[in-house]
Parts: structure tokens; sequence; C-alpha cells
């Protein structure tokens, strides 16, 4: 079995760069469930408390403000205008994080394996959203759940601001065509995929994503009707338990399982003892030279190295 290493890269310095951690792809399946778990609470409890506007779905914000515009409703469209304010202020957020973090001190664009992956800055980026989420518990709770006035206004931007640094980070996971907020594109994608007879088996995340979505906003309603003090809480631990994934895939170096041909029983004793010998090299990240693995690799920039057992 050959295992190759990812090709290490420098900043413009010449020290080397910081490379994506690379989680396993279900890993990543699992944290986007949870990331859109989150949303769908926050929806339900922005559309039930904060004025009847959502936090992540900014399609129906502005869909929303033109029925405010025909009503005549300043209330409405106040809100709309709030929670769109705040989403837009939190992609601005992510992105800057982003390019400060990873873009800007980068020789060039990085390899992103198939499946996602974790950059370096997105535990940072993460943790400001649930900085957020721990101020939208703190207002929650003092407006004893049933926030009005100024307060509904405040909860409502913060939580918007939270969902658009959610929505941005996910796009700089590589993810494919999946979000986590506005998920129509998902759905779409998802039925023309089993629709057309031609096309490859649908994989699970699409779907697993949605039902994420619909978990999270039935949770909330849940909630809302037995302790609604507590809803806040439920899109906080999702996003708590997702940076925990993606951290710790980080600490074990990001590097997926390799993946063998072998037979059908596993992989033989002399393969076994193969990757642990180059899984134990501390220079680089070793992946099993794997086709699809092989195709963004080879795309790197760089060399390679590789090592057989």
């Amino acid at each position: 079995m050959i295992l190759v290493s990812a090709p290490e890269t420098t900043d413009a310095a010449g020290t080397p760069a910081q490379t994506p951690a690379w989680p396993t792809a279900r890993t990543m399946t699992t944290i986007a469930v949870l990331l859109t778990f989150a949303s769908g609470a926050s929806d339900v409890a922005s559309v039930t408390k904060l004025g009847n506007v959502f936090t992540s779905v900014m399609t129906g914000n502005i869909a929303v403000f033109g029925l405010s515009l025909a009503r005549g409703s300043v209330s409405l469209a106040a809100h709309t205008g709030v929670a769109v304010a705040g989403y837009v202020a939190g992609v601005v957020v992510s992105t800057r994080i982003d390019w400060h973090l990873a873009g800007k001190r980068s020789a060039g664009p990085q390899p992103k394996p198939p499946g996602g992956y974790w950059p370096a800055h997105m535990t940072v980026t993460l943790l400001l959203e649930i900085a957020l989420f721990c101020g939208v518990i703190v207002g929650w709770e003092l407006t004893g759940s049933k926030p009005a006035g100024t307060a509904q206004f405040i909860i409502l931007a913060v939580a918007a601001c939270a969902m658009g640094i959610q929505s941005a980070a996910v796009n700089q996971m590589g993810l494919g065509n999946v979000s986590t907020t506005f998920l129509t594109g998902t759905l779409t994608g998802l039925v023309s995929s089993l629709a057309r007879p031609d096309s490859r088996p649908a994989g699970g995340r699409r779907p697993a994503i949605l039902l994420g979505l619909l978990a999270g906003a039935v949770l909330a309603g849940v909630f809302l009707a037995t302790i609604p003090d507590a809803v806040p809480v439920l899109p906080l631990t999702a996003l708590v338990c997702a940076v925990a994934l993606g951290s710790r895939g980080a600490r074990g170096d990001g590097m997926s399982p390799p993946v063998t041909g072998g037979s059908p029983g596993g992989s033989s004793p002399r393969e076994q003892a193969g990757r642990k010998r180059c899984g134990s090299r501390r220079r680089g990240r070793f992946l099993c030279a794997h086709p699809s693995r092989r195709a963004w690799l080879a795309a790197a920039p760089g060399g390679r190295r590789s090592c057989s057992s």
C-alpha cells in the first residue's frame, strides 16, 4: 500500500503555512447536521418570539419585507430590516476572519479534500457564533422568554448575526453545494439526483441535513410549548457539539482513515503495519493513495512524498 502526504505550503515569509485539518467525510456530515439543527431551532424561536421573521432564511425575510410594504406595516418592515442587517454583518465578520487567518497568509489556493474539511480558523469563527448565542440566551432570560420593544430588536440582530457567521463559515468548509441555513438548493439537488435515471446514487448528507433542520424546528416548538426559557439553549448546544467534533479532528491531525482496496475481510497485517509506520511520521499529513484523494492532491502546488509498506 502506498501512502502520500499533502504538500507543505509556505507563506510570504517562507515559514510553513497552516494547512486545513481533514476530519472524515462522515464527521463533516455530522457537523453540518448539527449546524442545521441550530438553524432550525433559531428560526422557530425568531418567527414565534422575535417579530415573525427569520434569523437565517434571508429569502423569506425579503419576501416578508415586500409583504410589509404592501400592508404598510412599519413594525414588520423594521424587523425584517434588522434581521437582514444582522445577517449581513455576520457574513462580513466571518469572511474577514477567513481572510485574515487563512487566505491572507496563504501562498495560493489550498487543496480541498472531498467530503469537506475543518480549516484552522474555523474553531475561532464558530466560537464567536457561540458567544453571540450566549448573548441571545442572556437577553431571552432577562425578558422572561417574551422579548419586546428594543430588547426584541437587539436579540433578533444578535441571533441573525450569528446565523450569518455560520452561513459564511460553512462555505469555507468545502462541503459542496450544501448549506446549513438556506436549504432550498439542498432540497433541489437531492430531488434532481433522485429523478435522473443516469445519476450517481445520492449520498446521505443532503437527506441528513434536511432532517436536521426538521429536528431542530420540532424540538424548538416542543420547548416553546413546555419550557420556553430553554429554547435558545438548543442552537447553543448544537454549536458546541459541532465545534467539539471539528476541533477533535484538528487535534488528531485531521487525517482521514486510509481507504484500501484489499480483500473484503479487511486490511492485511502488513498493510496495517504500513499505515502505522507512515501515520507516525510527524512531517506532513499522510493519506491513502485512493483515486478520490489523488485527484485533489495531484492538482495541489508543490511536490509529493510517498512511502510504501
